[in-house]
């Protein structure tokens, strides 16, 4: 029957459930031995990616324009019809799976995964699952539809993020305030959507006979390799290892722009007073350079990037309607990835651009692996492969290099990119303690002003250096606008532990680069067949969340700062 399975998406993004039932039927009635177990996955594989990829495609056109009315009916009657029964064939197969006992080869640890699937699995969750989603597509309307005037022009909120950098600081608090207050205007919009939210998450926590949605959401995220007492410990040694280089960072900036305090539109500006980078005009200048700088560090890799260009999967620039943020997701069926983002000619874009590009390599070297469950791998990893390869291409953005610009200005912009890694670790403990917070405390977390308390508490702990006076709504609605606090709880401890991992990469580059990128490429290529602490180890580095790892890190960044910035030496 499989043989009659369209290999492309394109051709069952109509279809209905009926279509799908037929081949999940066929497989929940395969019978199931060591004979037989290799054909059963790649069959399963073949199924899955198609649904898989249905999904996302759907997903990607609602992200690209939250105005599309088709392509929000689309995704809906996707979520209502196919979602869930497919979400319970699925389960129904790491069940069958899951009672012979047979084991693959490369099929240990998603075994584990699937095991904690079936554990908390309850059909009843099905349809909190689709509200879920149709919130989350919510969201992304709200925060889509953000503009204000600038200079006459309608222009979104994102759009203003250049005049952050203005050298006059008018033009950037201005800038800063246009948008604040434009976010302020949907406040209640947000803090709706939010007691939502969390309504739908304890209700499904409860379902799965958990006592809080912590607990359900760790097993569901599938966090085997540590704790949320771990997290703990991890903000405790950002505050103590990170917090004082961060410190010094701001005090330094606050020193060389002649500033009594700091303010929040006083972060994103140089400090010698020198005008932004600008390291392109046009979308296609921005996917040329990150050609040129991927292809010199690797050229396998820079194939890769080719590919995504020549095929169409990049939509890079920002305009109004389309969703905040960044991302790269994956076409499973087709064996893509798909890169979002929203350009606006500033530095911090290549720098996505490069983020995102590291996801898109793994899923590339990872779909290598015959089984679409051993290409699920942990965001504690994914966002190495991201994260590193903002550092690993790093000495190429340079114009002699293949980048953007002047060796003056390519040192200029790593300086800012190292500085930016140390200022966000204390964020990031900002948003996981946050979310921590909210739920273990959920009942209070419904209260919108509550969740406004805690935050400023945070943000104050571990960010003392910007002066909000005046500013505390600003300030106390912070976590409206970090999208994951939203749409993906508990997801962001993964972007801290991913960097400390990034950073560890990055040095062994600097010591032997083709060994480096070598580890790399290998620890992306393992997909999901190995734990998370082997997957850091095969990167060369160690998973890890005490202050001596974090100490080391800081320390290596705060000597590369001390060698390449102009800054320090006036300061």
């Amino acid at each position: 029957m499989f043989d009659s399975l369209p290999s492309d998406a394109g051709i069952v993004k109509d279809w209905t459930w009926s279509q799908f039932e037929a081949y999940y039927h066929d497989l929940l009635n395969y019978p199931l031995y060591d004979a037989t177990l290799s054909e059963f996955l790649t069959n399963w594989t073949r199924l899955s990616e198609l649904i898989e990829e249905t999904f996302s495609r759907l997903h990607v056109a609602i992200t690209v324009n939250t105005a599309d009315a088709e392509a929000e009916k689309r995704y809906h009657n996707f979520l209502e019809t196919t979602y869930p029964p497919a979400e319970e064939a699925e389960q129904r197969l790491k069940t069958k799976l899951l009672d012979t006992g047979l084991v693959a080869k490369g099929l240990e640890i998603p075994l584990l995964g699937m095991r904690t699937d079936a554990e908390i699995f309850r059909e009843e969750n099905i349809p909190l699952f689709v509200e879920e989603h149709k919130l989350t597509n919510e969201y992304d309307k709200v925060m889509g539809a953000q503009t204000v005037m600038w200079d006459g022009q309608e222009v979104t909120v994102v759009q203003l993020r250049p005049h952050y950098q203005s050298t006059d600081r008018q033009v950037r608090e201005d800038a800063w305030r246009a948008a604040s207050e434009r976010q302020l205007e949907d406040r209640d919009a947000i803090n709706k959507l939010w007691r939502d939210f969390l309504g739908l998450r304890r209700e499904q926590s409860s379902n799965a006979g958990f006592r809080d949605y912590r607990s359900f959401r760790w097993k569901q995220l599938h966090r085997f390799d540590y704790t949320p007492e771990d997290c703990a410990r991890f903000h405790e040694a950002i505050e103590a290892a990170v917090v004082p280089a961060a410190m010094r960072i701001a005090e330094k900036r606050r020193h060389v722009l002649g500033l009594s305090r700091l303010r929040p539109w006083d972060m994103d500006v140089d400090p010698l007073g020198r005008e932004p980078l600008k390291p392109f005009t046009e979308v296609g200048e921005l996917k040329a350079g990150v050609s040129r700088m991927i292809h010199r560090l690797d050229s396998t890799l820079g194939g890769y990037f080719d590919i995504m260009v020549q095929e169409g999967y990049l939509d890079l620039d920002n305009r109004k309607h389309k969703a905040p943020g960044g991302y790269c997701t994956e076409f499973p069926a087709t064996k893509r990835p798909f890169i979002f983002m929203n350009a606006v000619g500033m530095h911090s874009d290549v720098q996505t651009l490069l983020h995102e590009s590291g996801h898109s390599f793994h899923a590339f070297e990872r779909n290598a692996l015959p089984y679409i469950q051993q290409r699920q791998v942990g965001m504690e990893f994914s966002e190495v492969a991201s994260m590193g390869m903002e550092l690993l291409a790093s000495p190429y953005l340079g114009r002699d290099e293949g980048g953007f610009y002047t060796q003056e200005d390519a040192d200029r912009a790593l300086v800012e990119h190292l500085e930016g890694a140390i200022l966000f670790w204390p964020y990031m403990a900002v948003v996981d303690a946050f979310q921590h917070w909210v739920y273990e405390h959920v009942m209070d977390a419904e209260d919108p002003n509550r969740c406004d308390e805690v935050w400023t508490a945070l943000t104050r702990r571990f960010t003392p250096w910007i002066d909000w006076s005046g500013l505390e709504d600003s300030l106390a609605t912070g976590w409206h606008r970090k999208l994951h606090i939203h749409v993906a709880p508990l997801y962001y401890v993964e972007y801290g532990l991913a960097q400390l991992g990034a950073v560890q990469v990055w040095k062994n580059a600097l010591e032997d680069r083709e060994k480096a990128l070598r580890a790399y490429r290998r620890a992306l290529s393992l997909g999901g067949t190995v734990s998370l602490p082997d997957l850091f180890s095969a990167a060369g580095a160690r998973f890890a969340f005490d202050s001596a790892t974090l100490g080391a890190a800081v320390e290596l960044i705060e000597q590369t700062i001390g060698q390449k910035s102009q800054v320090y030496g006036a300061a």
